[in-house]
């Protein structure tokens, strides 16, 4: 009878174990479809990642820098040759034209750049010089020697001192890479300016053509992306993303005020001294009295043409500062500077017109000789 319990109790157990195997294995298989769940959506995310790259990829591998033609026309051609040349010291490989290119290019560095100057002072003084010394492209109606009328090679931009956009950009470029600097040239069909590095390691939009054509020095200078938005189209996916603000032009040379009520002041000093540029940020600023510096801007046009100063426009924009600040930009634009750009000797301009006006019997003004 105790034999025969045993083997009951060991069938039993037997059983018992038999069921809990069996109750595991179903719990495992149910764990395991789980998982495989869980990894199929992992795979199908890290898939899905890995796609959006190569897509990425394939986009930054087709953007085309140089040999594009901006308004089926204006070809960017590159200067690489031209700025290791210059940093290696070495010009034996270069075509004598990029021999030329790169002696004028190298006189006007030594005038501009000093040795104790940050980057951000560098290509500060490389944009100032070409806003005050490169016209507008096609504003000579007589070309300079040496020229081939191209306007859009850093050859003829410098020994013409005209551009378009592309020259300017092409131009810009080159200095920069002489000067070490990582930058590229951004473009749509119709429009091309330039990307810098700097050495926050944030890319940086400048456009020296925009800022000559409106008159409006250094609006568009070390822009960020979202401000470059406002009047610039391009593809943003090829090229880095510029989101830094130390160094735009408000964050480096904006002045303090007390309150946006102390610019119109601030305002008519500058058009007295012929300033095109200010940059102002406030102790003080609430969002509505933000909305002020359009009224600012409405009036003071106003008044400067009941003042007969109708060859001005008054003109502005609001910068990020810093802790959620914004800085005030505002530009005045001479009419009657358009076109010369500081690029013509104003006593051989006067010359010239005085014995233009000598021999044909007339009396035109100097400042309209290029309207």
């Amino acid at each position: 009878m105790e034999e025969k319990m045993k083997k009951v109790m060991k069938a039993i157990i037997a059983s018992v174990l038999s069921c809990c195997l069996i109750g595991s294995l179903g719990v495992n298989v149910v764990l395991l479809q789980k998982s495989q769940r869980q990894n199929d959506k992992v795979n199908s995310f890290i898939s899905g990642q890995l796609a959006r790259q190569a897509d990425e990829m394939k986009k930054e591998n087709t953007y085309q820098e140089d040999g594009f033609k901006v308004g089926e026309q204006y070809e960017i051609k590159s200067t690489k040759a031209i700025s290791d040349a210059y940093i290696s010291g070495d010009e034996s490989k270069l075509s004598e034209e990029d021999k030329k290119t790169l002696k004028m290019a190298k006189d006007i560095l030594k005038k501009i750049i000093k040795k104790d100057m940050t980057g951000y002072e560098k290509e500060e003084a490389v944009y100032s010089w070409m806003f005050k010394n490169i016209g507008q492209g096609d504003s000579s109606v007589v070309s300079m020697p040496g020229t081939t009328g191209e306007n859009y090679t850093p050859a003829s931009v410098l020994t013409g001192r005209t551009a378009v956009c592309v020259g300017y950009a092409t131009t810009f470029r080159m200095f920069m890479q002489m000067l070490g600097f990582e930058c590229h040239i951004v473009h749509n069909d119709y429009h091309s300016w330039d990307l810098v590095k700097m050495d926050d390691g944030s890319w940086y939009h400048t456009d020296i053509y925009t800022d000559v054509s409106n008159g409006s020095q250094y609006r568009n200078f070390n822009m960020t992306d979202a401000f470059a938005r406002r009047e610039h189209e391009w593809d943003s996916s090829c090229l880095p993303e510029a989101d830094g603000t130390k160094y735009t032009y408000a964050m480096q040379h904006h002045k303090e005020l007390k309150n946006i009520y102390e610019v119109p002041a601030q305002l008519k000093k500058a058009i007295d001294k012929k300033k095109n540029s200010m940059f102002f940020n406030f102790k003080s600023l609430t969002k509505k009295e933000m909305k002020a510096a359009d009224v600012m801007v409405n009036q003071a046009n106003k008044a400067i043409s009941t003042l007969g100063l109708d060859n001005n426009n008054i003109s502005a924009d609001w910068y990020e500062g810093e802790n959620n600040s914004y800085i005030l930009g505002v530009y005045v634009f001479d009419y009657s500077d358009s076109g010369s750009n500081e690029n013509m000797d104003t006593k051989v301009r006067d010359k010239m017109t005085d014995k233009v006006n000598k021999a044909f019997g007339t009396s035109l003004e100097p400042g309209a000789w290029n309207e």
